[in-house]
C-alpha cells in the first residue's frame, strides 16, 4: 500500500495548512524551527521523509512576523532540506506566489521576477509548484521547467454569490482591459454552474507614476448584478472606482471577487463601504481582521482546492 503524503506548513501558514490536512484526513507533519540571534534560521522535519511525497504549504506574503523575502528563503531552504533528506517528490503549495506581478519587461532593463523565483525553486529541487490564481497564468506556466498546477477559486465564489442573488442576471466585470481573460474564466465557471453565460465588461484604466486614472465602462450592465473580478486588492482604490462606475452605468447591485486580500493601510474602508454590496476574498492570505457581523468582507476558504491538488499529485 502506498504511504500517505507528508504535508508541512511553514510559519505563518499553519492555519491553512491544518485545514488542508483536515480535508485530506491526515496529520500535519511536524518540523522544528530554530532562530539565531543574528537573524539566521534553520528548519528541519521531525520525521523521516525518505522516499515520501512531501508537500510544503507556504503563502509568500509579507506580514508582521516575516517579510516576503524571509518567507521565500525559509521555503527554499526547507525544500532543499527535505530533498537532501531523501524525499521522493517535493511539491510547493503556494496560496499566494510572491513576485508574480512582474512577469514581463515593460521598460528597458526591467527584471522578470516571476522567472527568477521559478529558477530559485527549481534549483532547490522543487518537483512541482501548485499556486492559486497567479497574476498571469501563461507567464507562470512558461517561467517554470518543473510541473506546475494553476488552481482557481472561481467555482467557490460562484456558489457564494448565487446564495446572495439567486437567479438574477449578472455581468462579469474586469477593472481593466488586462484582466479580461480572468473575467472570461469566471464567466465560464458561472455558465457551468448555472447554464447561463453572462456578458462581460471592463473598465478603461490608465496608470502613471502610481496614480490610476479612468472609469469608462466598455459593456452593458443595465439592470444586471455586476461582479467585479480581480486577482488581488491592496488599498482598494481601484476596486471601489470600478464599483462606482458599475453603479453609474445601471447595475442593480455590485459584488467584488478578489482572490488575494493583500490588505494594506487604507483598505479598512472595504469592510463597511456603502457602494459595494459584498466583497468576497479567499484565505490565501491571512485576513487583516476577522469578519464581523454586518461586515462587507466575506472570506471563502480554499483548503479543499489544495487538498484536491494533493490528491491528484499523490494519487490517493
Amino acid at each position: 500500500m502506498e504511504s500517505q503524503p507528508l504535508l508541512f506548513a511553514l510559519e505563518g501558514s499553519e492555519h491553512l495548512g491544518q485545514d488542508v490536512a483536515d480535508a485530506l484526513g491526515i496529520q500535519l507533519s511536524e518540523h522544528e524551527l530554530r532562530e539565531f540571534e543574528d537573524g539566521e534560521h534553520k528548519t528541519r522535519p521531525l520525521q523521516s521523509v525518505r522516499g515520501r511525497d512531501v508537500f510544503i504549504l507556504h503563502t509568500l506574503f509579507g506580514d508582521e512576523g516575516h517579510n516576503v523575502n524571509d518567507k521565500l528563503m525559509r521555503l527554499l531552504f526547507f525544500v532543499a532540506t527535505v530533498k537532501d533528506a531523501g524525499a521522493h517528490h517535493v511539491t510547493a503549495l503556494l496560496p499566494y506566489l510572491a513576485y508574480a506581478r512582474k512577469d514581463r519587461r515593460t521598460k528597458e532593463h526591467d527584471p522578470i521576477t516571476t522567472r527568477y523565483v521559478a529558477q530559485l525553486l527549481e534549483s532547490m529541487g522543487t518537483d512541482c509548484v501548485a499556486a492559486l490564481e497567479v497574476h498571469n497564468q501563461a507567464a507562470f506556466d512558461n517561467a517554470f521547467r518543473c510541473r506546475t498546477m494553476h488552481l482557481e477559486a472561481h467555482h467557490l465564489f460562484v456558489d457564494r454569490i448565487r446564495e446572495h442573488i439567486g437567479e438574477e442576471p449578472v455581468v462579469v466585470v474586469s477593472p481593466d482591459a488586462g484582466g479580461t481573460k480572468r473575467a472570461d474564466r469566471f464567466r465560464d465557471a458561472w455558465a457551468e454552474a448555472t447554464g447561463e453565460t453572462p456578458p462581460t465588461a471592463f473598465l478603461e484604466k490608465h496608470r502613471s507614476e502610481g496614480e490610476v486614472y479612468g472609469d469608462a465602462v466598455v459593456g452593458d450592465m443595465t439592470d444586471r448584478v455586476a461582479i467585479v473580478i480581480d486577482d488581488m486588492v491592496s488599498g482598494g482604490t481601484t476596486l471601489l472606482r470600478a464599483v462606482e462606475a458599475c453603479r453609474n452605468k445601471g447595475a442593480t447591485a455590485v459584488y467584488g471577487v478578489i482572490t488575494h486580500a493583500l490588505f494594506r493601510p487604507g483598505s479598512e474602508k472595504l469592510y463597511d463601504t456603502d457602494v459595494m454590496d459584498q466583497l468576497f476574498v479567499t484565505d490565501s492570505v491571512k485576513p487583516q481582521r476577522e469578519a464581523e457581523d454586518g461586515s462587507k468582507v466575506t472570506v471563502v476558504p480554499v483548503a479543499e482546492l489544495f487538498a484536491d491538488a494533493v490528491r491528484e499529485l499523490h494519487g490517493f
